[in-house]
């Protein structure tokens, strides 16, 4: 009899270890789970800017970055454009207090490369994004997404944070040095997070 006794309380004391040792896997396990979706949910930025008119101009709009999956997609929505094709590019100082719009700086470029359409296999600035097409009634919309920038990152040759989006009144020729004479900047928002 003392030996099913033994035997029985040897059963329940090996049951309440396996117990403890399954609650504690699961706690990890929830653990572990609860911090990766904080990541993925941290990892998902967005910022939404307005643009200003700028050398006399009625253009408006704002423009959204959102960054997702390593991926930065910026969306602009315009108004007041004349008809036509314009160019668009990040500048590197987020100031638009000139009237101009030339407070901005040149193109932002932090790996020091010619201008150039982007993707051009001779390099090209961070900030050329393009150009884009605008309707009868001056309405255009620009989608555009890459992993070549960040949101608030701490690499300085993707940070868009701190930059500004300039749109032009001409078309960015991709080749002339080093804005591809896109003519006047007449809209602009400055990046500041």
């Amino acid at each position: 009899m003392k030996k099913i006794q033994l035997f029985a309380m040897g059963l329940i004391l090996v049951g309440a270890i396996s117990c403890k040792q399954a609650k504690k896997e699961v706690e990890t396990t929830t653990e572990e789970v609860v911090e990766e979706v904080k990541t993925e949910v941290m990892a998902s930025k967005t910022i939404t800017f307005a643009m200003e008119a700028k050398s006399d101009s009625n253009v408006a709009g704002d423009v959204t970055f959102t960054e997702e999956n390593g991926n930065v997609i910026m969306k602009a929505t315009l108004t007041g454009l004349t008809e036509g094709e314009h160019a668009i590019h990040i500048h590197e100082k987020a100031d638009c207090s000139s009237a101009d719009g030339k407070s901005t700086g040149g193109h932002w470029n932090p790996t020091f490369q010619p201008h150039a359409k982007w993707g051009a296999e001779g390099g090209y600035h961070k900030g050329d994004i393009g150009n884009f097409m605008a309707d009868a009634e001056g309405n255009a919309t620009v989608d555009f997404a890459t992993n070549e920038w960040c949101i608030g990152c701490d690499d300085e040759t993707k940070n868009i944070v701190g930059k500004a989006v300039i749109v032009h009144q001409g078309v960015d020729d991709f080749t002339s040095q080093p804005s591809g004479a896109a003519g006047a900047r007449v809209a602009c928002t400055g990046i500041i997070q």
